[in-house]
């Protein structure tokens, strides 16, 4: 039996998907009942005979931040996926997104150490680096170093990591994947794929900084194979490509026959972005979307390097300009038929 935490999300319905597919036992986690909605779509992106796939999935109520739920559900259960988190920049989610990410993982990792767990692959975050000011490459043997530049995204997600480096060192086997940003279909308003939404819908600007990208497929593929592996209490980093946001931003246009984003925004505006949208939340209590942090890393030059798992495990990745093309096509499809 297989477990997975977070199979609503991104990262988790696809590899749902992957593992039904391929006819493996799985018990996924979830909230609330409704919340599965999106993982049975996102199996209808990928197969004819979705509903037949989907019914595989046993379904369980849960939650990460309350232990007993998940001892419950890992029961007789030999591996586990952990792949919920919480992503965000907003100052008044801060408390909560730390109980997801740090207590979350420790209540993982410590279910799955009182249950006899054989093997958990954590998904974290190339966020667990923390800030790169260097400009240099960031690599599996890159430190965290505490700055005044770390969001509280990033100390979220190496908070989370060390949880589950404890629970290595109490005699669990892990396996942790650092992802960039990770493309792929789902929720429209949400993560990356909100970025297509945005470009349909007439996205102006850009911004200086670059990223890594990855296909939410690759980032699956590279899971299981790590998984059923003998490799255990090591961390890889996930990313195809580097590319300034200038250019993600533009294939994602191409793709779905919109204008390119054509101003720059420097440092000023957006600062000047970000005060009138603090002044906007002030007025009228909804969340500030442009903070702080998020403009800091627009700006932020970082790149990364798979070569440890290209060369341990032979992986290639998909291309991110066909991730971008199948993307655009899901959702064309989706919103004009």
């Amino acid at each position: 039996m297989i477990v997975v935490t977070g199979g609503t999300g991104l990262v988790g319905a696809h590899l749902l998907f992957e593992l039904a597919r391929t006819g493996k036992k799985v018990r996924a986690i979830r909230r609330k009942p409704e919340s599965v909605a999106y993982a049975e779509k996102t199996f209808s992106y990928y197969s004819s005979d979705h509903q037949a796939l989907f019914s595989r999935i046993e379904w369980v109520e849960g939650d990460v931040t309350d232990i007993h739920s998940l001892i419950d559900a890992m029961q007789e259960a030999e591996v586990v996926y952990h792949c919920a988190g919480m992503i965000s920049y907003n100052p008044r989610e801060v408390r909560h997104m730390m109980k997801v990410n740090v207590e979350g993982s420790a209540n993982v990792a410590n279910a799955c150490l009182e249950t006899g767990i054989r093997k958990l692959c954590h998904v974290s975050s190339v966020a667990a680096f923390g800030f790169n000011a260097s400009g240099k490459t960031i690599t599996e043997t890159s430190k965290w170093r505490s700055s005044p530049y770390n969001s509280n995204y990033d100390i979220s997600k190496y908070g989370g990591e060390r949880e589950i480096w404890r629970a290595a060192e109490e005699g669990l086997g892990v396996v942790i994947v650092n992802p960039s940003i990770i493309l792929g279909p789902g929720r429209w308003t949400q993560g990356s794929p909100q970025l297509f939404d945005r470009v349909y819908k007439g996205l102006k600007i850009y911004t200086r900084g670059s990223a890594g990208y990855i296909d939410v497929r690759d980032v699956v593929r590279a899971m299981v194979r790590l998984t059923e592996s003998d490799v255990k209490n090591q961390r890889y980093i996930l990313s195809a490509e580097n590319h300034p946001y200038k250019f993600f931003l533009e294939k994602v246009a191409d793709a779905l026959g919109r204008p390119r984003p054509r101003i720059e925004a420097g440092s000023l505006l957006l600062g000047l972005a970000r005060r009138l949208d603090a002044i906007k939340s002030l007025l009228t209590g909804q969340p500030q979307v442009i903070t702080k942090e998020i403009t800091r890393g627009a700006r932020n030059r970082t790149y990364y390097s798979s070569e440890k798992i290209k060369q341990q495990l032979g992986m290639s990745f998909i291309p991110v300009e066909r991730s971008i093309k199948e993307i655009a096509d899901i959702y064309l499809k989706e919103f004009r038929g």
